[in-house]
């Protein structure tokens, strides 16, 4: 994982400030390429493990057809009201899927972890319930450039 961010150094968050706010949101917008170049994005839940981004996403929807075709995705997650409290992350690289596809709990070592975590966030549970329609994709971000306004010189 690169961080490639040049321009607001000063405001970017450290690692354990991007971990924790990654850890504390509940959505992200994810960018996908359609067929004729245009981008879509939807949202859609997720888990950040330290290392990728883990997308549980429905099998038959339009962002997994064309995360099949075009791997490239950004994702953004963002927070704040007003100007000085906006804080985010943008995450891109290429989605890998992981496990089954439909995902109906075959042994997948890989997804103990994301799928542990994804329970507890989002369902209150210590295993994942799967339901046949949703499959994991793993972003390993390739490059990762994040912002926290509260860090700007007040005044």
């Amino acid at each position: 994982m690169t961080v490639t961010q040049r321009r607001g150094r000063r405001i970017m968050m450290a690692q354990d400030e991007l971990d924790a706010f990654l850890a504390e949101q509940r959505t992200c917008r994810v960018a996908t390429v359609a067929a004729d170049g245009r981008p879509h994005i939807s949202p859609l839940w997720f888990c950040w493990d330290g290392a990728a981004l883990w997308l549980y996403s429905l099998t038959r929807s339009r962002r997994w057809a064309e995360l099949r075709r075009d791997p490239r995705i950004a994702v953004v997650v963002d927070d704040g009201h007003d100007y000085g409290e906006l804080r985010g992350v943008e995450l891109s690289g290429e989605a890998v899927p992981i496990g089954e596809a439909p995902r109906t709990g075959v042994s997948c070592p890989e997804l103990d972890t994301p799928e542990r975590m994804f329970a507890a966030k989002y369902f209150g549970l210590d295993a994942m319930p799967h339901d046949g329609r949703h499959a994991w994709l793993r972003l390993a971000p390739e490059a990762i450039r994040s912002w926290d306004f509260r860090k700007m010189p007040q005044g």
